[in-house]
């Protein structure tokens, strides 16, 4: 795929195969592409040259609605609708497309369980939340509708060290529990390296390099790649 806008190249002759039911990580520096490419494959913008295909079928306008029912995307600062109350965030599409309620709220409490969340947190509106309870709630509304594939863009950014910390711990066990396809923009070495399957490190709009955690310091393609690990000093945090 590639993708312009106006005189810039976000996108530039990208292909990749995501293997099902892994966690893949997309890094790189800022405006080398990689956010782009999540948006294309959630299908919020279209490729100007190229195709998704998802499970042998290209998405086009007539699929691509019913594509973005079947993901889940989570976004920096959350996303969620300020004059909403986390629960009404998290249920709103489920009612939307006409869900049994007694199946949403089953769903609800299961996803609740799974985020840590209490009852009084999900009567309260984003504003009263703090940046990891939002980021909590914005995770049960992506898996609400139980997504073949959850799209996470730098979903932890916006924390606090502690905070990040904390939740990293938390994604990990879900991603682990869930199995579920994943697909994670960081510009963060150690977080790629604590989360990831398969790393994607991304230049100027293209795969520079992809592979296992470790293949990129181990094997690196070009001097970019080695650079970029240079600036990662002390990766990885954790053990994988």
């Amino acid at each position: 795929m590639s993708k312009r806008y106006a005189d810039v190249v976000a996108l530039a002759r990208v292909k990749y195969a995501f293997r099902p039911s892994t966690v893949t990580v997309l890094i790189g520096p800022s405006g080398c592409g990689k956010s782009t490419l999540l948006r294309l494959l959630v299908g919020l913008v279209r490729p100007d040259a190229g195709r998704v295909i998802v499970n042998d079928v290209e998405l086009t306008a007539t699929n691509l609605l019913a594509w973005r029912h079947q993901v889940g995307y989570v976004i920096q600062d959350g996303g969620l609708f300020p004059h909403l109350s986390a629960r009404q965030n998290v249920v709103l599409l489920a009612r939307h497309l006409g869900r049994d309620a007694s199946v949403i709220d089953q769903r609800f409490n299961e996803l609740a369980d799974l985020v840590g969340l209490g009852t009084t947190s999900l009567d309260c509106y984003p504003q009263q939340l703090s940046g990891g309870q939002r980021q909590r709630v914005a995770l049960m509304r992506a898996l609400m509708l139980d997504p073949q594939v959850l799209f996470l863009d730098e979903p932890l950014g916006a924390l606090d060290p502690l905070t990040r910390h904390a939740l990293q711990g938390e994604l990990k066990i879900i991603f682990a529990q869930l199995n579920k396809t994943v697909i994670l923009v960081t510009h963060d070495m150690n977080e790629a390296m604590y989360f990831a399957d398969q790393i994607i490190l991304m230049h100027e709009g293209e795969i520079v390099q992809s592979g296992m955690p470790r293949d990129l310091h181990a094997s690196p393609v070009n001097p970019f790649v080695s650079e970029f690990i240079r600036a990662h000093q002390g990766w990885p945090s954790r053990s994988n």
